[in-house]
């Protein structure tokens, strides 16, 4: 026990300084990039670190495994070279027993990214996003998913008789974002408010407009919109929305916190959409704590050994290329499970397993030898 609490507490500090070090490279790096995007807004020096500090949590997020394998490179070579390994396997400790601690302890801080990194990092890329609209002013299309109905909204294609926005509801949507079922469109005007509300039994999108059928068109300009309704079998509607921008409009399953993905993704698959994307990321985020650990499974199946004589950079890169194979590998798998060709299950937990199995059989093989 005392043995294991000491190489957990080893694996742990290099972990925490890697981390750091990359921290503050990615903030550094993510400062440039801001002053080079916004060169003619003049954002300043201030202005650059607060969007760098919002977008960096993201790039930090979706290296920590990367950080991990080179987290376990680092203890198992410190072990090697200060003789402690010769030590520890010298006292009849198996190499299992040694890997355990280190793995344990990346299966814990993995658990406590997602517990609290994951929202944190939900957070800050909404904001990351909010301030980079405001800066470039960029009008923004939002859509969202209530409990019992779809919400979009869309600006008035110039040109029309009316200018401001057009709020549109529906009580579910096709999976392809082309159709809305129950539909109902509250035209606003940019300064007298509410001017026209339609309601429509189906809403099919095409190029260039809403294709409605079943209508009913509302004036609220009238003293009493009920008595001047209009009733037609169809209508058009001047849109500039597309089917991809509205499913872009849900958002990057990152952007919502793990915590509430199940109910986000219930949400979705109530009104119609397609909700593979998020079930995918959020089996992967479950399983992030255990590819983290095959990290260190995989670091230590390449250098857990003595170096003295041995080519200890070969084995540092054959570890940390290893690392990025398997990082690579949970990518593939994630976009096959993104486009329903594997199920998000078998997306989320099979490179974690692969990655590590084969790890702990060159670590079992090693041992026998």
């Amino acid at each position: 026990m005392i043995l294991a609490r000491y190489v957990a507490r080893r694996f742990l500090r290099s972990f925490v300084t890697i981390a750091g070090v990359f921290l503050l490279i990615l903030l550094l790096i993510d400062m440039i990039e801001m002053i080079r995007r916004f060169s003619d807004r003049d954002i300043g020096l201030g202005g650059a670190f607060r969007l760098a500090a919002l977008n960096v949590a993201s790039s930090f997020y979706s290296i920590l495994p990367l950080l991990t394998v080179l987290a376990g490179i680092a203890l198992f070579l410190n072990l090697a070279r200060t003789s402690e390994m010769v030590a520890i396997r010298a006292s009849g400790r198996s190499a299992l027993k040694v890997v355990t601690a280190p793995a344990v302890t990346a299966v814990l801080v993995g658990a406590l990214t997602v517990a609290f990194l994951n929202p944190l990092v939900a957070v800050t890329g909404a904001r990351f996003d909010e301030a980079v609209a405001d800066i470039e002013r960029a009008s923004r299309q939002t859509v969202s998913v209530g409990d019992s109905a779809v919400w979009l909204r869309q600006a008035v294609v110039e040109g029309a008789e009316e200018a401001g926005q057009i709020v549109i509801r529906a009580r579910r949507a096709s999976p392809d974002a082309t159709t809305l079922y129950d539909a109902t469109f509250m035209v606003f005007h940019e300064t007298r408010g509410p001017v026209r509300r339609v309601e429509a039994r189906e809403a099919r999108l095409v190029p260039g407009k809403w294709d409605l059928t079943d209508v009913r068109d509302y004036p609220l300009t009238e003293p009493n919109p009920e008595a001047a309704v209009s009733a037609v079998a169809r209508m058009d509607l001047a849109s500039d929305l597309t089917a991809q921008r509205i499913r872009e409009g849900f958002g990057r399953p990152e952007a919502v916190p793990v915590w509430q993905l199940p109910g986000f993704i219930a949400g979705l698959e109530r009104a119609g959409f397609s909700a593979a994307r998020h079930k995918v990321w959020l089996q992967m985020e479950l399983a992030r704590p255990f590819l983290m650990a095959a990290m260190v499974l995989i670091a230590a199946a390449f250098t857990m050994r003595h170096m003295r004589g041995r080519s200890t950079g070969g084995a540092v890169l054959l570890a940390f290329g290893a690392g990025i194979g398997l990082f690579f590998l949970r990518n593939l798998a994630q976009v096959l499970g993104d486009n329903g060709q594997v199920p998000p299950l078998l997306a989320g937990w099979t490179p974690p397993l692969v990655g590590g199995l084969l790890a702990m059989a060159m670590i079992l093989a090693r041992e026998d030898g």
